[in-house]
């Protein structure tokens, strides 16, 4: 997850790069991570297979830094499907020993195994709810329950939330896993159901306004 929790207690919470704009301090690594910042985090999205390579790349990541996992982005995609959840509930045995063999990926039984799980899972929301934004986009939370600024500090103390939470359980309660609150919560961030660019970014405005013109999918 490439929030802010995982800076330094010194680092700034915000980088302005000479002539640039103001961006938040975690994605100045590389400008792979800026322009995911810039383009993709905290922007609401709806599309099926963008949710659930989210769900499943944050279940890859626990354990790894968010850019090592963006770094491998595509291979996922081309080892998965492209994310489909259909075609990856199909996936059988030989499918498994092919993703262990790929060194593009992260080889974790585990998680490969998790992943397959959960498109079938995927599956099941679809037939109950439509969709799986449908089901995602119902547990936006509120404003009224979120910080009042959001700061260094405030994000820092918010590792997941009671919105995250609750998604956890009834996910869990559904099967799926590898999506504990933590995991769930940078979940939320990236998808764009709460906006957690700093007060000062550039960015947030933006996902701000993407935000307001956005219907949410029923």
């Amino acid at each position: 997850m490439p929030a802010a929790t995982s800076l330094p207690a010194d680092a700034p919470g915000l980088f302005t790069e000479a002539g640039g704009d103001t961006r938040c301090a975690w994605c100045q690594a590389t400008p792979l991570y800026r322009h995911y910042h810039d383009t993709e985090w905290g922007f609401p999205v709806a599309d099926e297979r963008r949710l659930f390579e989210k769900i499943c790349l944050e279940g890859f990541q626990a354990g790894l830094s968010w850019l090592t996992i963006l770094n491998k982005r595509e291979a996922f995609r081309s080892a998965f499907a492209n994310f489909d959840a259909e075609q990856v509930a199909r996936f059988d045995a030989a499918d498994v020993q092919r993703l262990l063999a790929d060194a593009g990926i992260v080889r974790h039984a585990g998680k490969i195994a998790s992943s397959i799980n959960n498109a079938r899972r995927v599956l099941e929301l679809r037939r109950e709810f439509g969709s799986l934004a449908a089901y995602v986009w119902r547990l936006e939370p509120d404003a009224a329950s979120r910080p009042k600024h959001i700061t260094l500090e405030a994000v820092r103390a918010l590792p997941h939330s009671p919105a995250s939470a609750a998604l956890s359980k009834d996910l869990k309660k559904r099967g799926w896993t590898f999506v504990g609150p933590t995991t769930m919560y940078a979940f939320m961030q990236a998808m764009g159901l709460v906006n957690d660019h700093l007060e000062g970014c550039a960015s947030r405005a933006q996902a701000l306004a993407a935000r307001a013109a956005f219907t949410p999918p029923v």
